[in-house]
């Protein structure tokens, strides 16, 4: 089952590295553990959170002008005490780095480095209502559309943007193919990279090429497997002062890899509202 849990390749610093600054985020406790200890999860166990919130603030430490979004949107096998751990142990890696709660149109990338806010932790559990740092899911909507057709997908994608609020939240455009349990069944040995993206990834990618950011266009967009290509070449601008921000990602997942070092990926346009692709 491996072969259809994981749905990235690269660790999170690979990721961040490669431009990505989104991350879409499952997390379990397992059952008759007695520490208590908090993983990411998939279909199978993943690391430890803490050890991959330890990689992630060693990447802003090193790049202070760079922003991440952290999606926590589903919990498994934890009660109070897992949460109030999990919070605990995100003050702990992050500090004053935890950008609280806000307009999500007064946000810019100027206000984001004047107060040296580099995360933004969204937590779909009514547990955020206790921390200023924790945004509500309900600012971050995913629509889903679970399905293995690429062409159902692409008119789920543009049909969830036209349908998708101007203002008071940011949007994910989920470009992802769920697979079915026949799907499985029968490419058991290829897995989900071989049996469902690398075929439908050229569509998707074309899609992805025609979208430009703003009210009621992409804000972020999630793949599995992100090194395959070069997604971020897709919306840079020739004129860079025409970019705002850009991101990407999915379970573990996030942005697309850039051809250059991980250079702050900010506009030269600071007081424009965050977009992330």
């Amino acid at each position: 089952m491996k072969k259809w849990s994981v749905t990235q390749n690269l660790t999170f610093r690979e990721q961040l590295d490669a431009g990505i600054r989104y991350f879409d985020l499952r997390v379990s406790s397992k059952p008759g553990d007695a520490d208590q200890e908090i993983y990411f999860i998939h279909g199978l166990f993943g690391i430890r959170v803490w050890d991959g919130l330890m990689e992630i603030d060693s990447f802003l430490t090193q790049h202070p002008q760079e922003i991440v979004f952290l999606d926590f949107n589903h919990f498994y096998a934890m009660d109070e005490a897992h949460h109030k751990r999990l919070i605990l142990r995100i003050q702990e890696a992050f500090g004053n780095k935890l950008c609280s709660a806000c307009s999500v149109e007064s946000m810019t990338l100027q206000t984001l480095w004047e107060k040296k806010s580099q995360v933004l932790i969204f937590y779909h559990c009514p547990f955020y209502k206790q921390y200023p740092f924790l945004w509500p899911g309900k600012k971050i909507p995913a629509p889903w559309a679970n399905t293995t057709s690429v062409r159902k997908l692409i008119l789920f994608l543009e049909t969830t943007l036209s349908e998708r609020s101007p203002h008071g939240s940011f949007h994910v455009s989920q470009a992802i193919l769920t697979p079915r349990v026949k799907t499985i069944a029968r490419g058991l040995v290829g897995g989900l990279k071989n049996t469902l993206v690398h075929r439908n990834l050229p569509a998707i990618l074309d899609w992805v090429k025609t979208q430009k950011p703003g009210a009621l266009g992409v804000n972020i967009i999630t793949s599995d497997f992100v090194d395959l290509v070069k997604y971020l070449q897709c919306f840079l601008p020739q004129d860079h002062s025409q970019r705002s921000f850009l991101n990407f990602s999915h379970p573990g997942q996030m942005l697309p890899r850039s051809s250059s070092p991980p250079q702050d990926h900010a506009s030269q346009d600071h007081e424009r509202p965050l977009t992330l692709l």
